[in-house]
């Protein structure tokens, strides 16, 4: 396990600043909790994860990797990459503050102290079709709907990291009064871009840089995403012989996924 999860994942002392989190439990002895006691204490933990930490460490891997490949059968060999770099899979429920809800997270770990990756469960049906009505007027990728089917979050390390569908129309709207400041929208070609076609998806922590679809590229049959900087205020351009690799403008989520997916070094 990445020695980095356990300095993550560790509860703070009373009036201490060390720690994320107000409490923490590891389910990585799943024999000593009783799924009644762990549902009603976090409602959100699929019933799946529970079964998952009794499995020895090798099954648990494997269930998981066949989880994604029914999601994207046709992308095999990015999840193929990713799953043979894990060391370990597992599971915490987390509470920020004394008050807050716990919240369950499935974490992905990397070999050799290569960090980690954090999931959220999967989006409920009535979420997702919740947020295909608030984006009607737009066609999102299909890929981006199966993957938050998966996991309805999704990061890397203390990464912000994949929006929530719940938080994704009010992440949008932030993101527009966020652009409305500003005179124009450019492509780092000097393209003016329409900022309502603009939809983040992807967030960076502490710093204005997004990831979203862009509703005026269709590389492939869905929209394309491209790189939003805050900082120049311009968006990836697309006019380039390799946008993905000179500008990181990807023809399809799962292409962005495949990249940040990349090991940690």
């Amino acid at each position: 396990m990445d020695r980095h999860l356990k300095d993550f994942y560790q509860a703070s002392p009373e009036g201490s600043s060390r720690g994320c989190f107000h409490k923490v439990i590891a389910l990585d002895d799943g024999d000593q909790y009783k799924w009644e006691d762990l549902s009603a204490l976090v409602p959100s933990l699929p019933r799946g994860w529970y079964e998952l930490v009794h499995l020895n460490l090798e099954d648990r891997i494997s269930f998981v990797k066949e989880f994604w490949l029914s999601k994207f059968s046709s992308s095999s060999s990015f999840t193929d990459h990713f799953f043979s770099h894990l060391d370990d899979i597992c599971i915490f429920l987390v509470q920020k503050k004394y008050d807050d809800p716990f919240e369950c997270h499935m974490v992905y770990s990397l070999k050799d102290n290569g960090g980690y990756f954090r999931g959220l469960p999967p989006a409920i049906d009535q979420d997702i079709q919740n947020m295909r009505n608030a984006f009607v007027e737009f066609i999102l990728p299909e890929d981006f709907y199966r993957f938050l089917t998966i996991h309805d979050g999704f990061s890397k390390a203390t990464d912000t990291g994949i929006i929530k569908s719940t938080l994704l129309e009010k992440a949008y709207q932030t993101f527009q009064e966020m652009l409305s400041k500003e005179d124009s929208i450019c492509t780092n070609s000097g393209d003016t871009v329409n900022p309502k076609t603009l939809i983040p998806f992807y967030e960076s922590f502490g710093m204005p840089f997004f990831q979203c679809f862009w509703a005026e590229w269709y590389p492939d049959t869905e929209m394309g995403n491209v790189y939003f900087s805050g900082t120049t205020k311009t968006i990836s351009s697309v006019k380039c012989a390799d946008p993905t690799n000179e500008n990181m403008a990807f023809p399809t989520f799962i292409s962005w996924l495949n990249f940040y997916l990349e090991t940690i070094e």
